[in-house]
């Protein structure tokens, strides 16, 4: 899950950036209104914590921008105001949550997972595929009820397969989501084959289905009827 952190007070970005990195999200920062644009311009991304007060500009302003543009990245707000219009017009505008600092990073996290859960699973924790299962929560899975070991970025590319079932992702979609930036223009995408060559070897060996199939020319998808 790819996240963007737009908040301009340096050591609270950090803090958010580390402590959500280490419980398996992929994230990106940004400190000014100015950043925050360019990279809702060209990215896709499955919740953005955004503040209030930004240089350059206004994060309920970014908001107003982002849903014109008809993007369904989920928000949360967070703001050292704790004034009810402000939560009022956020959340008016089209943000999911609105949290008032100071708070919890375990707090936020929590607030995210359960964004992803509703725009993703339709607010499940446990998803079912075939006979394969996901535990969004404590990031298990498992095939007819068999554990299956796999590495973050393994489960992380599961998860986005899985929320995409039946529909082609291209290479660069995949690196774009599970890397970020740093997979602009990869010299070549083997690394991509290495993780799904290890992803269809372990789901298999556990009892699931080959439902991950390569496209040629175009990506892979998991195909499931």
């Amino acid at each position: 899950m790819k996240l963007l952190i737009v908040e301009d007070e340096v050591s609270l970005n950090h803090s958010i950036v580390d402590f959500l990195s280490a419980t398996g999200y992929l994230c990106e920062a940004v400190f000014n209104y100015a950043d925050a644009v360019e990279k809702i311009d060209y990215h896709d991304y499955d919740c953005i914590i955004l503040d209030i007060m930004l240089p350059g500009g206004s994060g309920l302003e970014l908001l107003r921008y982002l849903k014109q543009d008809g993007k369904t990245d989920g928000v949360i707000i967070i703001s050292a105001k704790g004034a009810l219009e402000d939560k009022i017009e956020g959340l008016q505008l089209g943000a999911d949550d609105y949290l008032t600092k100071p708070f919890h990073l375990s707090e936020l996290s929590v607030r995210v997972a359960a964004i992803l859960r509703r725009k993703n699973f339709n607010g499940q924790s446990v998803i079912n595929v075939g006979n394969i299962q996901i535990d969004t929560i404590g990031k298990t899975v498992s095939v007819n009820k068999n554990p299956v070991e796999l590495t973050q970025k393994e489960y992380q590319l599961l998860l986005f397969l899985t929320i995409n079932k039946n529909r082609v992702l291209t290479k660069n979609a995949i690196a774009q989501h599970l890397w970020g930036d740093d997979m602009d223009f990869p010299a070549n995408y083997d690394f991509i084959y290495s993780h799904i060559k290890n992803l269809r070897k372990k789901m298999m060996a556990a009892g699931s289905e080959d439902c991950i199939r390569s496209i040629y020319g175009a990506g892979y998808k998991m195909q499931v009827l």
